[in-house]
């Protein structure tokens, strides 16, 4: 077998059908389409028109409810974190507060303020001033011997 003899299985690949190209083709005029009527015509849209009767999705109850002023906090990993203080991007020694993560760009934005999540591992003794972590991560950064500061903003939430 050579590689210009290569060829699918008979039957595997079908001809797409096209529409609307003559009477020859046994789908032409009407296309398949009927003979008037609303669907027989172009710019359609009655999937959710039930004939008049109230539509199903109108029936059903919502659900849920949006806290209208919610805080939206920029999550950070510990991981990442220890990443950018390996490559010489965070200085370990110095605090490293919120405008600092934002400077080093492992975050774009503060939004409501920054929370720390501890995905990862930390090996580097770190001061962090953050508005918000997790249990978790508290207990990584301080096993890692460093420090992990919650500031006012989130417990007043």
């Amino acid at each position: 077998m050579k590689l210009n003899e290569l060829r699918d299985n008979p039957g595997a690949t079908k001809s797409r059908k096209r529409i609307g190209r003559g009477p020859g083709s046994g789908m032409g005029k009407t296309g398949g389409r009927g003979i008037k009527g609303q669907k027989s015509r172009s710019g359609v849209a009655i999937k959710g028109y039930e004939g008049g009767q109230m539509p199903l999705y109108q029936r059903l109850p919502k659900r849920g409810f949006n806290k209208p002023n919610r805080k939206k906090f920029a999550v950070v990993n510990l991981g990442i974190i220890q990443k950018f203080v390996d490559a010489k991007k965070l200085d370990a020694k110095a605090a490293i507060t919120e405008d600092t993560l934002v400077e080093a760009g492992i975050v774009r934005r503060k939004l409501d303020g920054v929370r720390v999540l501890a995905k990862g591992e930390i090996t580097a003794k770190l001061t962090l001033e953050v508005t918000g972590a997790s249990k978790s991560a508290v207990d990584a950064v301080e096993k890692a011997g460093g420090s992990l500061k919650v500031t006012a903003a989130a417990e007043a939430e």
